[in-house]
């Protein structure tokens, strides 16, 4: 019907090809994540693993490895391994594994930091006659067009139950970010855990709140930009957390409350520090300004956790 790619074939070339996004460009000179906020969320890590009893912490989208080099400060008796598509970064201490793909087992603490909304999915939109049907793009333009219905034998399984039961479209022109490919990818990262802890942490939505028009964003040096699968920029889409909790017996929880149960806390000290200690005051007020920015229920704090025990 067409000859141009879905969105999800497009989206996983634009960041993960050969000459992918996040094959050449550090994610931190275009965005800011909680890593980025504060060494407090690294902190929170370090004592939920130790609460776990774990020894080891796996990043999955690891970036550059600043959350890594965050650990290692905090506790460097931790055994820490990166997994990510671009090169060992340089400068990371020698003591941290860098992996292009997870290791077949893991004992240990597992966390996907804003990785999941940049798994690529397919993207679906309902036609005139109330049909749900593939949406193709030329990675050029953004230009779009319809595709085959999602219940076509001939295309990606289990789209047309995943929208059933987790993002139903009742109205022609609704949109969704089927989550098949996602529940599939966190859960093959659970499956490999032996024993330990599963956390991912991202920006998402339940089936009582969903975009109606999906929710696919691009950003290019902290800016949001047209939305473009040309490898320019980012592709991200926010994720139905929901059915990830489910597809890997997770729990969900926002991270203003988890980070809070962890110890981080916005509370600003009180002002006779400032008296008669003012340089503690400071650092006492800096360290209150980061957690209330990883708290901010509109903010960082919103975002989901799932935490899965194995």
């Amino acid at each position: 019907m067409t000859g141009l790619p879905t969105w999800r074939s497009a989206w996983q070339e634009a960041l993960y090809g050969a000459q992918g996004f996040f094959r050449r460009e550090a994610p931190s000179a275009h965005f800011r994540t909680s890593v980025h906020a504060s060494p407090l969320f690294a902190r929170a890590l370090v004592r939920l693993a130790r609460e776990a009893g774990l020894d080891a912490v796996v990043d999955v989208g690891a970036g550059r490895g600043e959350l890594l080099a965050s650990l290692h400060a905090i506790d460097p008796t931790l055994t820490l391994l990166g997994v990510e598509v671009a090169a060992r970064p340089e400068g990371l201490p020698r003591g941290i594994g860098w992996e292009p793909v997870l290791p077949a087992s893991i004992d240990g603490l597992v966390v996907a930091n804003e990785w999941l909304d940049n798994v690529p999915c397919e993207v679906v939109q309902v036609d005139d006659e109330g049909t749900p049907r593939l949406v193709h793009v030329d990675p050029a333009t953004g230009s779009e067009c319809l595709g085959a219905p999602v219940t076509d034998p001939a295309g990606p399984p289990g789209l047309g139950a995943w929208l059933e039961k987790w993002w139903p479209l009742p109205e022609p022109g609704l949109r969704a970010e089927v989550g098949t490919a996602r529940d599939q990818a966190w859960s093959q990262v659970v499956g490999r855990i032996r024993h330990g802890l599963a956390v991912a942490v991202d920006y998402g939505h339940t089936r009582d709140d969903r975009p109606p028009f999906g929710s696919l964003r691009s950003y290019r040096e902290g800016v949001e930009v047209e939305v473009l699968p040309d490898g320019s920029r980012d592709v991200t889409a926010h994720v139905a957390v929901d059915a990830i909790a489910a597809a890997v017996g997770g729990r969900l929880v926002r991270q203003r409350e988890e980070l809070r149960r962890l110890g981080v806390s916005g509370e600003r000290p009180p002002l006779d520090l400032a008296r008669s200690a003012p340089a503690s005051y400071l650092s006492e007020l800096s360290r209150a300004s980061e957690a209330a920015e990883l708290t901010d229920p509109a903010g960082l704090g919103g975002f989901f956790w799932v935490i899965t025990d194995v």
